[in-house]
């Protein structure tokens, strides 16, 4: 999923448009199985094949097919606001990064690893730098998973009032979201550039072919998932408890281990790893398609 290494030729304006209308279409294709992951790694019982079902449509898991499917779209406003924002900031963030770290660090880190890994080791580092800094995202991101997971934290309030009133607290667990985000993102743009470096033979990552990007956007992905499955649990753990409860990260663990076993920090991981490849190859070749039609125009 790594961005071209040299500046983009289309506008700024190109890329938020390009970008947002990525973000929309992958929301709408992908957001069902995001509620899925989201369920399982809140769900604090031992998953049998039995209670998936239960644990996954809630209250309507003996309800029919159609129903069952929309019970899967809980909080469709806030996922929206939240992937929408995050993916123009992703598509544009990252490639801004880059661009500074090679107008101002290149020489060092050209000089310290050598063209090749330095052009690689700016990608991640860029890619990092932009995961840190998505923590602004936050409260959208606590609201979209609250809904999925716990919708009676809201008791009917409207979006301005719960930021009226939680305040700060919408911002729980942003350490750990940073602390997740900054190996989670390194991994993603570090193993695509690898891929497309070493395995593939692509130096202008611009120039890569769709089954290109397909194969560095999959090994990029498992990656960065993988990488950051614990703390995704962890954050999902602390963000989807009611609003009055104030719980640590540390706690979390400690109970998790103690009581689901060292492998509940990567619950969820399944289904992740299976749609992630596809959810990314999808975002990013809408994307890259989108943006250079919309810098005709704009």
């Amino acid at each position: 999923m790594s961005p071209p290494t040299g500046k983009s030729k289309e506008s700024g304006t190109a890329r938020v448009l390009g970008s947002g209308a990525s973000g929309v279409a992958e929301l709408l294709v992908f957001h069902p199985v995001d509620t899925i992951a989201k369920r399982l790694m809140s769900n604090k019982n031992r998953v049998t094949f039995s209670s998936l079902s239960p644990i996954i449509f809630r209250e309507y898991s003996s309800a029919g097919l159609g129903r069952k499917l929309l019970s899967l779209f809980p909080g469709l406003g806030y996922a929206a606001g939240y992937k929408v924002s995050q993916r123009i900031y992703k598509f544009g963030g990252q490639p801004w990064f880059n661009d500074l770290l090679v107008s101002r660090y290149k020489t060092q880190f050209t000089n310290a690893f050598g063209e090749r890994r330095g052009r690689m080791l700016m990608q991640a580092t860029a890619g990092s730098l932009t995961g840190i800094g998505e923590v602004v995202l936050l409260p959208l991101d606590a609201l979209k998973i609250k809904r999925q997971v716990n919708p009676e934290a809201f008791r009917g309030r409207g979006v301005l009032r719960i930021f009226m009133e939680e305040g700060t607290t919408l911002y729980r667990g942003w350490g750990w979201t940073m602390a997740r985000n900054a190996p989670g993102s390194f991994a993603l743009f570090g193993a695509s550039a690898v891929t497309k470096e070493y395995v593939l033979g692509i130096t202008d990552y611009s120039q890569a072919t769709w089954a290109q990007n397909f194969i560095a956007s999959v090994a990029g992905a498992v990656a960065s998932i993988t990488v950051a499955a614990p703390l995704d649990t962890v954050k999902t753990r602390i963000q989807n408890a009611n609003f009055e409860n104030k719980v640590r990260g540390v706690t979390v663990i400690k109970d998790m281990v103690k009581n689901e076993g060292m492998t509940a920090l990567f619950k969820g991981l399944t289904p992740k790893i299976l749609v992630v490849g596809p959810k990314l190859v999808f975002s990013y070749t809408l994307a890259q398609s989108l943006i250079p039609l919309f810098g005709k125009y704009v």
